[in-house]
């Protein structure tokens, strides 16, 4: 079977961002497959088909690939949204702990990119649009192994999109910053908590539940990935909601001033 529509596959579309992109893109005339590692748990949603896919493993990431083109023939859009959070201070945290969450947000972004790159280099075109964050690029005391997860991801994207844009093919990043979705209550906690972090942990932790309940729309963020998925000519970079909006302009402050907010934001002595 082949389509004469474009194709997009979303991996983590269960819910949240994912959800609404997937919908989103059925809007915009794409066919649209939609993963999660438990399909059967999954949401219906009108035009999206759904996939098994553990970005974590070799063998699954080479599977729904090949379903996807043996279904469809193409594949136009892959939308790398499947991740984990993390919550804890870093001493706190087991090497494996963090090898776990690099292996979903990082190594499984990896994975899919090997797979559809084949695919779109003979078709001449597509899109890889990565799911970054805020903390790609601005620092988060007690999440410092997701926010090394993500300035990989950026690292990675960036150095990419200069090897594939010849092939016609671009790899974007979007980038948002608190969303209201079930991240704070999905990452993983430290496996070994140390008393000394316990009060700041704790405090920080209702910062980042109170920041994720009043978070942007995860269809606004889906807004901004469908515009990096189809604009004719795309940013490499995508601020995503009012949030991460007004995160960005931390980027641009002389280091010292941003030091200072940083401590200010998450209530830390010194």
């Amino acid at each position: 079977m082949t389509t004469t529509r474009p194709v997009a596959l979303v991996t983590g579309a269960s819910s949240g961002i994912g959800k609404e992109t997937a919908l989103a893109l059925v809007k915009k005339g794409f066919d649209v497959i939609g993963t999660s590692r438990d399909t059967s748990r999954a949401p219906r949603l009108n035009g999206v088909a759904f996939l098994d896919l553990d970005v974590a493993s070799d063998t699954s990431a080479t599977a729904t690939v090949k379903q996807v083109i043996n279904r469809f023939g193409r594949i136009d859009v892959l939308v790398n949204n499947a991740g984990v959070g993390s919550v804890g201070a870093v001493e706190e945290m087991s090497v494996a702990q963090a090898q776990a969450v690099f292996e979903i947000n990082v190594f499984g972004v990896m994975r899919m990119v090997k797979e559809v790159l084949p695919h779109m280099r003979a078709q001449s075109g597509g899109r890889i649009v990565n799911l970054s964050s805020v903390q790609g690029y601005i620092p988060a005391p007690f999440m410092a192994i997701y926010g090394a997860s993500k300035h990989a991801i950026e690292g990675y994207s960036q150095s990419l999109d200069h090897e594939v844009r010849g092939y016609g093919i671009r790899v974007l990043l979007v980038e948002p910053a608190f969303t209201n979705t079930g991240f704070e209550a999905n990452s993983t906690r430290p496996d070994t908590p140390l008393q000394a972090y316990a009060q700041q942990r704790e405090a920080f932790g209702r910062l980042l539940a109170a920041g994720v309940k009043s978070g942007d729309d995860p269809a606004v963020i889906a807004k901004v990935i469908v515009a990096a998925a189809t604009d004719s000519k795309p940013k490499l970079r995508n601020t995503a909601g009012p949030m991460a909006g007004r995160s960005r302009i931390l980027r641009f402050l002389p280091a010292g001033i941003v030091d200072r907010q940083i401590r200010t934001m998450n209530k830390l002595a010194g």
